[in-house]
């Protein structure tokens, strides 16, 4: 187990992953654990990510948050010379969060981070990132983010050209400013150039600066704030980027065990994330 008594810097892990990425090659993940011990949740920090996800200033963190703080712990491992894929290139694809209980402001959380379950994908390999919190001792809040690197496809893909089925319950129609990268990363520290401007965008891509996934899950949790049990489970896919700026629609309906989560761009119906919160911690 490798202990972190805080939590690494982005900015320089980003700097390293830049100069270091043709090292990461291999067919196994490393065995390493990361921990990262307690990390006192501040409110300022807390209420910041609360305005720019769209939650209410509140002293409960919202499933989401967490992931802010195990983040850079998450990318200290990927950066380890036994990753097999370089850091730059991974796209992140799916995340799941389960909350066992609320865990509120002034809380101490330690993280354990690892990765696992390396598997072939029809676009290349997909591996998972595990995390897991825990407060005095007990475990509160865990999530997977499954990562896809991109490479010779190994099977044809399947055309699909059905269109999922429109959620008949509430849709917001939410403004995705420009700027909403840089807020962001201000408060998540993840200055990932493809979220910061179109110029630091182009050379990754992309024709603008997209949107961070987690902001969006975030803000699309942020609809059904006051409506989740103690202990759930939300699990998303993430669709196509979201250009800066842009209008999505977020709609979130009602099931039989949660909700239905579903985000669309607002001009042409192009869908972004996908996904579902489950009432209690059960797969």
């Amino acid at each position: 187990m490798k202990l972190l008594t805080s939590p690494p810097s982005l900015a320089p892990l980003y700097a390293r992953a830049a100069l270091t990425g043709r090292l990461h090659r291999g067919d196994t993940l490393p065995d390493s654990v990361y921990a990262l011990t307690d990390q006192v949740i501040r409110l300022d920090h807390l209420a910041a990510y609360q305005r720019v996800c769209g939650f209410r200033v509140t002293d409960e963190v919202p499933a989401t948050y967490l992931h802010v703080l195990a983040f850079p712990v998450s990318v200290a491992l990927m950066l380890e010379r036994g990753f097999p894929f370089p850091l730059v290139g991974l796209v992140h694809v799916a995340n799941a969060i389960t909350v066992i209980r609320p865990v509120r402001c002034g809380e101490s959380v330690s993280f354990r981070v690892r990765a696992a379950d390396l598997r072939t994908h029809p676009a290349g390999r997909q591996l998972d990132v595990v995390a897991e919190a825990s407060a005095a001792g007990e475990l509160v809040w865990s999530s997977r983010s499954t990562y896809l690197r991109r490479e010779k496809p190994t099977a044809p893909r399947a055309g699909n050209n059905t269109q999922s089925a429109e959620p008949l319950g509430s849709i917001s129609l939410v403004p995705v400013p420009e700027n909403i990268g840089r807020k962001y990363a201000a408060v998540s520290g993840d200055r990932n150039p493809i979220h910061l401007h179109a110029l630091t965008a182009r050379p990754f891509g992309f024709g603008r600066a997209i949107a961070h996934g987690m902001w969006l899950e975030a803000r699309t949790l942020a609809c059904l704030e006051g409506r989740l049990p103690d202990a759930y489970t939300v699990e998303v896919t993430f669709k196509a980027p979201v250009l800066l700026p842009s209008a999505v629609r977020m709609a979130t309906e009602r099931a039989a065990d949660g909700w239905r989560l579903d985000v669309r761009a607002a001009c042409s119906d192009k869908p972004h994330l996908a996904g579902r919160v489950r009432a209690g911690t059960s797969a």
